[in-house]
């Protein structure tokens, strides 16, 4: 598995470096933001560890503009700003993951097997659940050919859902792939569930089959037949 990193303080990237190599990783370093999101679009590698604070280009830069370029590499964003607002961005940019310096190398490693471990559906251009499709790369969602309109999250937990079509979610679940960073919080469970009505509104308001279906007492499930 060859991993991508992106990170300008060159101690820290060398024990990066030496780190994964010993755990089996090839290894490649770029030190500035813009070299970094080159090496990126090559496609070569199977995750991406990359820095937020960073000549050339920063990290959202970067992230944003892989992004767009439609690539669905994992990524992995490194701070040491561990603010609420940074990791909301970093993870709204499209980031997988989030971890804020200093951090314990192993952690790291976890998240990355973590990252490295989606189900192939993730990757497809293209997911569809009866009338309704998803655009990976355009991020454009669609019913029955109207357009729907998503914010940030309702896409990523609408994502989640799709690319496993049949597969019963918990609220946990949900919470830790799309708020890692605060899957331990108070409440969790009570913003999965108004993000979810506010998918069932857009997704499913006005359609005779209901696409986002509640288990009761396990999560949530989207399917195309009851």
């Amino acid at each position: 598995m060859k991993i991508l990193i992106v990170e300008d303080e060159s101690k820290l990237a060398l024990v990066l470096q030496q780190g994964l190599k010993v755990n089996g990783y090839v290894v490649e370093w770029a030190d500035d933001g813009e070299w970094g999101l080159e090496l990126a679009r090559t496609g070569g590698f199977d995750a991406l560890v990359l820095d937020v604070m960073l000549p050339g280009k920063d990290g959202f830069e970067v992230l944003r503009e892989l992004r767009k370029s439609g690539s669905h590499l994992p990524v992995v964003m490194l701070t040491s700003r561990n603010s609420v607002e940074d990791r909301v961005r970093g993870l709204d940019f499209g980031a997988d993951d989030y971890l804020s310096k200093p951090f314990d190398f192993k952690e790291l490693l976890a998240r990355l097997r973590a990252v490295t471990r989606r189900p192939q559906t993730e990757i497809r251009n293209v997911l569809r659940v009866g009338d309704l499709e998803m655009d990976l790369q355009s991020r454009e969602v669609r019913r029955s050919g109207r357009t729907i309109e998503l914010t940030g999250k309702e896409f990523s937990i609408l994502e989640y859902l799709m690319s496993r079509k049949g597969l019963v979610l918990t609220k946990a679940m949900i919470m830790d792939h799309v708020w890692p960073a605060d899957a331990d919080c108070q409440g969790g469970s009570n913003l999965v569930e108004v993000y979810v009505n506010f998918l069932r509104k857009k997704v499913d308001l006005g359609h005779p089959v209901k696409l986002i279906q509640t288990v009761r007492g396990a999560g949530y499930v989207i399917q195309d037949q009851a």
